[in-house]
């Protein structure tokens, strides 16, 4: 398997250049060459098979021959071995818990299977790795975690200060030995346009050997399709589910995406959005449009200027119809958002986080239209993660596993800078 870059000024690499390399020398990002077609016999057999088995099965084509089928296995193991529970909701939707691994979000994933492989593939590398990651709260925090003692790999991550809940905060800013988090007075979008800005810069990539940890990289991307599989692997229905996948980067739904255009049979997509709205607004009418990113409650979808929203495009060969055939997209701001905690905890005693609420209105909005059909989504946090927010919007104390209540007694560390390239480049070079 080669990949492309978006931008059709690279030359194509394999799994491990795009690995290694994070984005394109040209600023694009790396894309399959084409779309495996798994085997029918794995696609009637895997609800029998194990979740490592499955990974592995499903990620093996992306990988080609840059790693032995042995040591692939075993990634796959490290990285799936808890748990993705489908829990029945309502008569029509349930959720897929993805808040099950070490730092409570589905996250986990693409964070583990991408620091073993980064691990593997700069074992015979002489260079020291710097992964540099922007993030909205969750993937700094899995990216940290997952790393976490790596040899020959430095983590630097960028979050915007004020705009992480305080558990994603100290999950980012308490480890400590390789990890290192920058606290950046601005939005989201202000640190992944630093961290593009990094990875571009002729100058800091001549001294220091970059790479990134967000979903523009292949190797945290694709895995990400396993949650999918995990889901159908559990779903009872005759009839294949809608699926609606929380959007703010939209890594996660392009990766269900390849699945279903890979083989496996899911009925329709729905992006579920907060108050950034981008997509939603592209769908109306064909046209994209970035935004400054809006503030809300579920923080780890304020993007306004989605990275992936090009790997959609090229999924569906920039063919607007094709993309509106497959997905359905919804807005629902924080009064909604608030609103369903609410009614979902009263009604049918299932706790949200804010994510999973924003995923729980907008499948529900699609099936008020679609009666007929049934669907789930992704509950990609942990309530605990959002405590404050869903204790208000509920009225109950959310229970803080034990794992939490020892980060609460850590003091946070971080290197407070200015939304300004500069300041980084200063720092990285330093």
């Amino acid at each position: 398997m080669l990949y492309y870059s978006t931008n059709k000024n690279s030359p194509k690499v394999d799994f491990r250049e795009a690995t290694i390399k994070g984005q394109a020398p040209d600023k694009g990002l790396y894309f399959p060459e084409h779309i495996p077609q798994l085997d029918k016999i794995f696609l009637k057999e895997f609800k029998s098979k194990s979740k490592a088995a499955i990974a592995f099965e499903v990620i093996k084509p992306y990988v080609g021959n840059c790693m032995a089928d042995e040591d692939l296995y075993q990634i796959c193991e490290h990285t799936v071995n808890f748990n993705f529970p489908l829990v029945k909701v309502t008569d029509s939707i349930s959720s897929l818990e993805l808040f099950h691994g070490p730092t409570l979000a589905f996250k986990d994933v693409g964070a583990r299977f991408m620091s073993r492989c980064l691990g593997y593939f700069s074992k015979d590398n002489k260079r020291e790795i710097t992964v540099l990651v922007a993030t909205s709260g969750d993937t700094g925090s899995a990216v940290a975690n997952g790393f976490i003692g790596v040899e020959g790999v430095k983590v630097v991550i960028l979050y915007p200060s004020g705009k992480v809940s305080e558990i994603q905060e100290l999950q980012l800013t308490t480890l400590g030995k390789n990890i290192t988090a920058l606290e950046v007075q601005g939005t989201f979008d202000d640190c992944q346009q630093m961290v593009k800005h990094a990875f571009a810069d002729v100058d800091v990539n001549g001294k220091i050997f970059l790479t990134s940890a967000n979903s523009i990289n292949v190797a945290r991307w694709l895995p990400q399709q396993f949650y999918y599989f995990f889901a159908l692997q559990q779903w009872q229905q005759h009839e294949p589910p809608v699926i609606s996948v929380p959007s703010g980067n939209f890594g996660n739904i392009c990766a269900g995406l390849i699945a279903a255009l890979s083989g496996l049979t899911i009925k329709h997509f729905v992006a579920a959005c907060n108050s950034n709205d981008a997509f939603v607004k592209y769908l109306a009418d064909g046209n994209f449009s970035s935004q400054q990113a809006v503030t809300t409650i579920s923080n780890a979808m304020d993007v306004g200027d989605p990275s992936n929203f090009v790997r959609v495009l090229e999924l569906f060969n920039h063919d607007f119809e094709k993309v509106k055939n497959f997905i359905t997209a919804y807005s629902v701001d924080d009064n909604e958002t608030r609103k369903t905690m609410a009614r979902v905890y009263g009604q049918y005693n299932y706790l949200l986080d804010p994510h999973g609420a924003v995923g729980f209105t907008s499948l529900e909005k699609y099936l008020n239209n679609n009666p007929e059909q049934r669907g789930l989504f992704l509950e990609t946090a942990h309530p605990v993660k959002f405590e404050n927010v869903v204790s208000k919007a509920t009225g109950i104390v959310v229970d803080i596993p034990s794992t939490m209540q020892q980060l609460l007694q850590q003091k946070k560390s971080s290197v407070l800078i200015n939304a300004d390239y500069k300041e980084l480049k200063e720092y990285l070079l330093k």
